[in-house]
């Protein structure tokens, strides 16, 4: 819009699924998007993300939205999930999102920003052989309701947003590990998920969504 200044998201998760999708909306708006992809950083590395952050924040007057969309899930019963799983599920679900929102959080209180993290239906219920990833989305939660009454003050939303299962790359890769068949007309789109994170986005000033469930017809 002409007067205003132009809006800048970070978008983790973007070479797929709903952060790509996220992202080339933001684009086609004419917003500045900058792309977290694992050819950028490596989420799993905490050291290399922090490193990474605080380089970005030198250069960044204002963040207008931060949205954490990536994500990894591999299932598995608690009795067989090796040390290796549990650490890479709560490294790139949960400190990954924690390390970059603390560096980036100056950014985002001085444009008023919204952080938006991207949870899942696992996030509310665990079912059996999700543990790694549904400890990891509860955290996650809990990382978003922390984040939201510390920073209610300094002017910054934050929003989690659980969807159930959407037909992105990473839900085919959990119904390969299911031993079924992957039809993605029985998902919800991508685009559903990106139309719910722009409304979140543009809500007027007046208002806040702390938490919205997405789910398939």
């Amino acid at each position: 819009m002409t007067g205003q200044p132009e809006r800048t998201h970070l978008v983790t998760g973007a070479g797929s699924g709903i952060g790509e999708e996220l992202a080339d909306r933001l684009a086609e708006r004419g917003d500045r998007v900058v792309r977290l992809t694992r050819d950028v950083v490596d989420l799993e590395d905490a050291v290399a993300v922090a490193r990474w952050a605080t380089d970005f924040a030198d250069d960044l007057e204002r963040l207008d939205s931060l949205l954490h969309v990536a994500g990894t899930v591999d299932l598995g019963t608690v009795a067989e999930l090796d040390l290796d799983v549990w650490q890479r599920h709560l490294d790139v679900n949960l400190t990954a999102p924690a390390v970059l929102t603390s560096h980036l959080l100056p950014a985002l209180r001085a444009a008023g920003g919204t952080v938006v993290f991207v949870n899942s239906s696992a996030g509310l219920v665990a079912n059996a052989q999700w543990s790694a990833y549904a400890a990891s989305k509860f955290g996650l939660r809990a990382l978003a309701d922390s984040l939201r009454a510390e920073e209610a003050g300094n002017g910054v939303r934050v929003t989690t947003v659980f969807p159930s299962r959407t037909a992105t790359p990473m839900q085919e890769k959990v119904h390969e590990q299911e031993g079924r068949t992957y039809d993605a007309s029985r998902w919800i789109r991508p685009a559903t998920v990106v139309d719910s994170i722009l409304h979140v986005l543009d809500l007027p000033a007046d208002a806040t969504i702390p938490e919205l469930v997405i789910r398939p017809r």
